[in-house]
């Protein structure tokens, strides 16, 4: 059975999971590894963190950032890749979106990875197609 639950203070063996989720997604810089105390960080700084285990292990993560007043985005989701396909993902975002809702957000982006764009429909979210996502990849 896996369950979900927010973290707010992980265990330095929880930062190791967490780091070993983010490596396997390739959002961990090969530096970053040095520092554990962004892990850290990057928990204290969101508006929820969500953790899923099994047999006490974090198989799964979810996040949401928010100014706490208007707006929300989903910021990172994975689940470890033999736990997927078992609805591990789907409870990480449901308790995502019932904690921001309970903080009385309703607005709520996100940008989906190819592939993972039906777990988020599933949810209630839509393409913005009269948006384009962006990102600065240089200074100008």
């Amino acid at each position: 059975m896996i369950d979900t639950a927010i973290l707010r203070i992980p265990t330095e063996i929880q930062i190791r999971q967490i780091e070993d989720l983010y490596r396997s997604q390739g959002w961990w810089q090969a530096g970053d590894a040095e520092k554990p105390h962004l892990i850290r960080k990057l928990i204290a700084g969101s508006h929820c963190f969500v953790v899923a285990l099994l047999n006490g292990e974090i198989v799964g993560i979810g996040r949401a950032i928010s100014d706490a007043v208007s707006d929300a985005y989903i910021q990172d989701l994975t689940v470890r890749s033999d736990c997927r396909n078992r609805g591990v993902g789907q409870s990480i975002l449901q308790m995502l979106l019932d904690c921001l809702h309970a903080d009385g957000l309703r607005w709520i982006g996100l940008i989906a990875e190819p592939g993972s764009d039906s777990l988020y429909r599933r949810a209630g979210f839509q393409e913005m197609s009269s948006w384009i996502p962006m990102l600065m990849t240089s200074k100008p």
